[in-house]
């Protein structure tokens, strides 16, 4: 298996919103919350809203989603945004492994969720501290420049 990138998150990153999550049933309440939240600050530019709304809401579903199943819980996603980006940041506490792409399944066989935020973000990378491995995504805050 290929790993992603060991890099800290952009710099300058000023937190917008910290969910804690202890069980995958409250996937359903990320999405909602995550999207009141996208929609409440002006963190999205008015071209292609919906398009980057939805990239974030599915990388942040499927970065979660990961955590739960490759890591302990509980998983923290952060909303944080700079000046050209709003990052996502979803941590668990398993610090024993590392993110893999798991690009050499087979489609039916789940794990596509890293790829997916590759495809859907700007750029993606992972770092641990102390006491939890986190995996982040960027998407662009500027008219035309959502991701792929």
């Amino acid at each position: 298996m290929e790993t992603i990138r060991t890099s800290p998150p952009p710099p300058y990153a000023e937190l917008v919103k910290v969910w804690t999550l202890v069980s995958p049933t409250e996937l359903k309440q990320l999405r909602a919350a995550l999207q009141r939240e996208l929609i409440a600050h002006p963190l999205l530019p008015d071209v292609d809203h919906d398009d980057i709304l939805d990239r974030i809401v599915l990388v942040a579903t499927e970065l979660a989603t990961n955590a739960f199943r490759h890591g302990l819980p509980p998983t923290e996603v952060r909303l944080m945004r700079n000046h050209e980006n709003v990052i996502l940041d979803v941590a668990d506490h398993d610090l024993t492994s590392v993110p893999e792409l798991a690009h050499t399944r087979p489609p039916h066989a789940g794990g596509r969720g890293l790829l997916l935020a590759i495809t859907f973000s700007l750029d993606v990378g992972w770092y641990a501290t102390d006491d939890a491995k986190h995996i982040w995504a960027t998407f662009s805050i500027r008219s035309g420049t959502a991701g792929s």
